[in-house]
């Protein structure tokens, strides 16, 4: 199939392109120019979308599983036949930088091939020969699925994987800020899905409130901030609708004194500013202690001296902008409110009065634990630098928060970072390494940081319902 992925942006409804009446445009970050508009979905249209989904959930949901698991990998073969054109795209419309692209456009491959060959068991409780009680897992029906802006291939499919597998059917909205590369896909597989089975449409917030208030959407699966989680949460208590809701983090990473300065420093830096820091699980708040604070600190800024920020498009870039203006605003006022308080920065802090939304690495030395930089999420490039002397006075430090997404531990004594690991409150703790994951591990937050799972037999089973057939075979 031939699709030119630099224009003509239509949703797909019902298998078929669909324009709109109204449009919006979509900014490259990196130079603030327009380069596409995308359809405006109406209400109208919403519903159309929905409709189409429910109906052909009927024969999808029938469908042979084997059948279902093939499509799906075909997806994934799909994203691979026009990776180029992906990561192009999604440089162009997301700012991230060459690699970035690489990881997320193989990472999506990779996803729908290995969600592929999951399959949730069914569970014999009796079986005496007369009688047998068995619970086995059905789909739900249409799924409401909302994607962010910073991972905006990967994390739809994170959501169009399982749910497909398991026998739903979709009706998806991207981020309005990142809408181009989920068109393009809903684009590139009505020719491989049935009409009806994924829908893709595009639009603002009401678009998005429109679905999740929506009575025949059966689940809502969301990735993005708290705030949001919760409204949703509110409108989809309407019909009872199932929900997993993948929020916000404001992770912490604890550095042990026994580690590899120099290896340490390189590996903390990409947990920290990995995709320009526009990442949930971005180590948020590095605490390191006293006994190597100093040394460790000079080398993380002489490697941030190492690392080049810029067009993602441009040849040598390691890390793009942020994605829009609304969060490059809310960084410019962290920055400026941490001036206000006196915070002192190891490098960067200041923004420069250039195009794009770039905002310098920036790293500030030893802020106050209740300091905005600390608190709250940035979400960009911003990390806080945090002593610590003893290890009960840090882990109450990292767990004093209203999240609990990801954290990491980093010592050379396994023992004593395992240890700290068990007390951390978050739904990953990964000791010596960040950001590995993978279709068959279970990935979810604690407490405001989410509700339910992705990926693993736990994620495919978010979507469905469990139903219990008990059988009297000597009546």
């Amino acid at each position: 199939m031939t699709i030119d992925f630099f224009s003509n942006y239509t949703m797909t409804i019902d298998g078929e392109a669909a324009t709109s009446q109204a449009s919006f445009e979509v900014i490259n970050p990196a130079t603030e120019d327009v380069i596409a508009t995308a359809p405006d979905a109406s209400r109208e249209q919403l519903d159309r979308a929905v409709s189409s989904a429910k109906a052909a959930f009927v024969g999808w949901s029938r469908r042979p599983l084997t059948e279902r698991q093939a499509l799906v990998a075909g997806i994934g073969d799909a994203i691979e036949r026009h990776s180029e054109d992906f990561m192009r795209l999604l440089t162009l419309e997301q700012g991230k930088a060459r690699a970035g692209s690489e990881w997320e456009i193989g990472g999506s491959t990779i996803w729908c091939r290995e969600i592929a060959t999951q399959e949730l068991a069914v569970h014999m409780a009796e079986d005496s020969g007369t009688r047998t009680v068995e619970t086995r897992r059905v789909p739900l029906g249409v799924v409401g699925a909302i994607t962010p802006w910073n991972f905006p291939v990967l994390l739809a499919i994170w959501k169009i994987a399982p749910a497909l597998v398991a026998g739903n059917t979709m009706v998806l909205k991207p981020s309005p800020w990142t809408p181009l590369c989920s068109l393009k896909l809903g684009e590139l597989l009505r020719d491989i899905l049935p009409p009806g089975v994924l829908n893709v449409v595009s639009g603002g917030n009401d678009l998005g409130a429109w679905l999740t208030r929506h009575s025949d959407v059966s689940k809502i699966s969301f990735t993005g901030s708290t705030a949001t989680g919760r409204k949703i949460m509110e409108s989809a208590s309407g019909n009872l609708k199932r929900i997993t809701l993948e929020l916000g983090g404001n992770d912490p990473a604890i550095v042990l004194p026994d580690v590899d300065i120099e290896k340490t420093a390189k590996e903390l830096f990409w947990a920290a500013f990995q995709n320009s820091s526009q990442f949930c699980v971005a180590a948020k708040r590095l605490y390191i202690h006293e006994d190597i604070y100093d040394e460790l600190s000079r080398a993380l800024v002489a490697y941030a001296g190492t690392v080049k920020v810029g067009d993602g498009s441009h040849q040598g870039t390691d890390l793009g902008p942020i994605q829009n203006r609304m969060q490059f605003d809310k960084l410019k006022e962290m920055l400026a409110d941490a001036k206000r308080d006196g915070c002192q920065f190891l490098t960067g802090g200041d923004i420069p009065d250039s195009k794009g939304y770039f905002v310098p690495i920036t790293i500030v030395d030893n802020p106050p634990e209740d300091s905005a930089v600390v608190v709250e999420e940035a979400f960009g490039p911003i990390l806080p630098l945090l002593k610590f002397s003893d290890l009960d006075d840090v882990i109450a430090r990292a767990n004093d928060t209203e999240y609990g997404l990801a954290a990491s531990v980093w010592g050379k004594d396994i023992d004593a970072a395992r240890a700290v690991a068990e007390r951390i409150e978050a739904g990953t703790v990964w000791i010596n390494e960040v950001h590995t994951f993978s279709p068959h591990v279970a990935f979810g937050g604690h407490k405001q940081s989410g509700i339910g799972i992705e990926n693993a037999l736990e994620g495919l089973g978010e979507y469905t319902n469990s139903q219990t057939i008990v059988t009297n075979r000597a009546a």
